[in-house]
C-alpha cells in the first residue's frame, strides 16, 4: 500500500487529476508545472483530496489577499504560515509561489471566498476552519490591524456567517485578557450550568483533530485545533471558577 500523500504533494498533482475549477483551479494551474512529482502516485486520496486542496489553496490565496489589507506582508505572517501549516523546507518555494501568484492575481478575494462558500456549502464547520487559519496568519505579528479584521468579517459574511457568529470566532483569536469567555464558547451568559457543561463538551469534541480530518482539513493543518481547544478550555475554566462549578 502506498503511503498517504502529503497535502503539498496533492497540490502538486491537483491540476492534472482533480476537478478543482474556478479561481482556485486557475491558481493551481499557474504554478503546478513547477512541481516535480510522480503524476501516477495516488496514495490513499479517495474522494477527500479535492476538498483538502481547495481548503489549502483557499487559505493561502485569502491569506495573500489579506496580507495586502494592511498594506504590508511581514516576515511574521510568512513564518506563521510555515509554522502552523507544517510546510517542509523543500516546499516553501512552491507555497511562496502560490502566495505571490494570489497577491498579483487580478481576481479579488471575493472570487476565492465565493468559490469556497459554494464548495463547502454543506460543510460550514470547514469554512470556520478556513477562517481560523486566516486569523492565525493575521495575528502572527501580535497585532490585528483594523483593515485585517474588516477583511475577515467580509470573508466570513461571504461564507454565510452572521455578525454574531463572526464575533464568536473573533473572540477566540484576541489576546486572552481581552476575551469574553462566553463569546469564545458561543453561548449567552444566561446559560445554565448543566447546559454550559454539555455545550462545552460538544465544542471540544467538534474540534478534536480527528473531527477536523474527517471534515476535510489536511493533516498538516490540524495544529489549528490545538490552539482553538486551548482557548475553549481557558474560557470554560474561567466561567467555571466564577460560577463555582
Amino acid at each position: 500500500m502506498l503511503a498517504p500523500m502529503s497535502i503539498w504533494g496533492k497540490m502538486a498533482g491537483a491540476a492534472a487529476g482533480l476537478a478543482v475549477g474556478g479561481p482556485i483551479g486557475a491558481l493551481l494551474g499557474g504554478f503546478a508545472g513547477h512541481f516535480a512529482i510522480d503524476r501516477n502516485k495516488r496514495g490513499d486520496d479517495s474522494g477527500g483530496a479535492e476538498n483538502q486542496v481547495a481548503f489549502t489553496v483557499g487559505v493561502i490565496a485569502l491569506g495573500a489577499k489579506m496580507a495586502k489589507a494592511d498594506g504590508v506582508v511581514t516576515a511574521d505572517e510568512v513564518d506563521a504560515f510555515k509554522d502552523v501549516f507544517k510546510v517542509p523546507e523543500g516546499e516553501m518555494k512552491n507555497v511562496a509561489r502560490v502566495f505571490n501568484l494570489a497577491k498579483q492575481d487580478v481576481a479579488g478575494y471575493e472570487a476565492y471566498a465565493d468559490q469556497l462558500a459554494s464548495m463547502f456549502k454543506d460543510n460550514k464547520k470547514l469554512l470556520g476552519d478556513v477562517l481560523d487559519g486566516l486569523f492565525h496568519i493575521a495575528g502572527a505579528d501580535e497585532v490585528m490591524h483594523p483593515a485585517e479584521e474588516a477583511y475577515l468579517k467580509e470573508v466570513a459574511g461571504r461564507f454565510g456567517f452572521s455578525d454574531t457568529e463572526f464575533k464568536y470566532i473573533l473572540a477566540r483569536h484576541v489576546a486572552s485578557d481581552r476575551r469574553n469567555p462566553y463569546d469564545v464558547l458561543e453561548v449567552k451568559p444566561e446559560i445554565s450550568d448543566a447546559d454550559l457543561k454539555t455545550h462545552y463538551r460538544k465544542l471540544v469534541m467538534e474540534n478534536h483533530p480527528d473531527k477536523l480530518l474527517a471534515r476535510g482539513v489536511p493533516e498538516e493543518f490540524v495544529e489549528l485545533a490545538t490552539k482553538k481547544i486551548a482557548a475553549i478550555n481557558e474560557a470554560y475554566d474561567e466561567i467555571a471558577r466564577e460560577r463555582g462549578i
